[in-house]
């Protein structure tokens, strides 16, 4: 039985495909150490086929667009002066086969055919994680908490984040109905209930922020362009006073206590300043990619020695911007910035200027939330794993115009040729 092409790489019509190879993703990217390489080499075989199938469309013209690239590339050179160099190669060589997995799904999924394959995936990881879950000690917090299949609530947390996130997505932002709105709606409770078990902080409080964020953005879709604009800068000026409040009289001690913890973060801050330590030493290329957390060296050992982590592996500084600056220094740490910044703005600037853009919402909403959190988790810096993934997607549908996804996403009015000749 042959198979046509269209129905694996056109974004209109291999929603099936699409959607079983998000959701299979998804499940190796929580499970991968669980189930060995094997897993590893399935999510490989599922995109890198594609290029083989057609590689124009696959593929694109990424010479253009070398910035997608910059963090991953500098991941490699940082091998030449890494402080642990067979490491570093062997990291950033997985890192980089990973980045070019994810801008294979960008150029082949429609941003329908993502959500719903994120609806399906989250719901996956978190039903294994309900079934075969556990309960484990945190010393971050002192407590006993449950992570699920995870060694860590945080990344239960997080795919229950994303799995609300992409609920949300399928049903307000695409309208889903029928069948796939009541699996939707089941696969969004068990999110919301994973989220609640897992009891992370900071999981809930970037959701609630995030979600409310697309809510009121969504909602602006019915004002004009120039309207949307000037609403937005007002929530800008309103949230930066809403902040500066909270930390004046103490709310946010409030927040942080509800959940058990205190203005330290048990324990985080104390990181993040041996990070800041650490980083100062080799400020500008750091010690190499992954070359901190290495066994035999003695900063390291330390630190697993003072947080009882016996394993001595799988730890790091609790935010993204300091793990960057350790090991790959400021030039590293500039790159990084660069690929999630340019996502964030380039799908706000998008949903500001376009009439109306549903798939800049759902990607402006994605990088928000890891932006919120790289502040205090690391999910965007390693391979194989859900959130460097969903940035490199999101960030490489910039490289495609809006104007290509009118037939699956209509506007209710004509584009306004201003909005065409900014994206154009």
């Amino acid at each position: 039985m042959r198979i046509a092409k269209s129905h694996l790489v056109d974004p209109e019509r291999n929603q099936f495909y699409g959607i079983a190879a998000v959701a299979l993703s998804f499940f190796i990217f929580a499970y991968s150490t669980r189930f060995g390489q094997i897993s590893i080499l399935a999510y490989y075989a599922v995109w890198f086929p594609l290029v083989l199938v057609d590689y124009r469309r696959a593929l694109g013209n990424y010479l253009r667009y070398v910035w997608l690239f910059a963090f991953a590339i500098f991941c490699f050179l940082s091998s030449f002066w890494s402080m642990a160099p067979s490491v570093s190669l062997r990291a950033s060589i997985q890192y980089l086969t990973h980045v070019i997995c994810a801008l294979i799904a960008m150029r082949v999924l429609a941003p329908r055919t993502l959500a719903l394959g994120g609806v399906v995936g989250c719901a996956a990881v978190l039903l294994y994680s309900l079934l075969f879950g556990r309960y484990l000690y945190d010393v971050l917090d002192g407590s006993y908490s449950f992570v699920g299949a995870f060694s860590s609530k945080n990344q239960l947390g997080f795919f229950a984040s994303l799995g609300i996130l992409f609920s949300y997505g399928a049903v307000m932002i695409f309208r889903e109905r029928g069948l796939w709105f009541i699996g939707t709606l089941m696969a969004g409770l068990l999110s919301c209930y994973a989220l609640m078990a897992s009891k992370s902080a900071t999981s809930v409080l970037t959701t609630l922020a995030v979600t409310g964020l697309s809510l009121v953005m969504q909602m602006s879709l019915y004002l004009a362009p120039r309207q949307r604009r000037v609403l937005f800068a007002v929530a800008i000026v309103f949230g930066g006073a809403l902040v500066t409040a909270s930390l004046q009289f103490g709310v946010m001690d409030a927040v942080l206590g509800a959940f058990g913890k205190d203005s330290t973060l048990t324990g985080r801050t104390y990181l993040w300043q041996q990070g800041i330590l650490a980083a100062s030493d080799t400020p500008w290329f750091g010690v190499g990619y992954q070359g901190y957390w290495v066994q035999g060296f003695a900063e390291a050992e330390r630190l697993w020695n003072d947080f009882y982590i016996a394993s001595r592996s799988g730890f790091h500084f609790h935010n993204t911007w300091i793990e960057t600056m350790v090991e790959t220094g400021a030039l590293g740490t500039f790159t990084l910035a660069l690929v999630l910044l340019t996502s964030l703005l380039g799908h706000l600037r998008r949903f500001l200027m376009l009439e109306r853009s549903e798939s800049a919402l759902l990607f402006f909403a994605i990088s928000a939330l890891l932006l919120v959190r790289s502040f205090v988790e690391i999910d965007i810096i390693f391979s194989y794993q859900i959130g460097s993934f969903l940035l490199y997607l999101a960030a490489g549908k910039l490289t495609i115009a809006e104007r290509q996804n009118l037939k699956l996403f209509p506007l209710r009015r004509p584009m306004p040729a201003y909005a065409v000749t900014q994206l154009g």
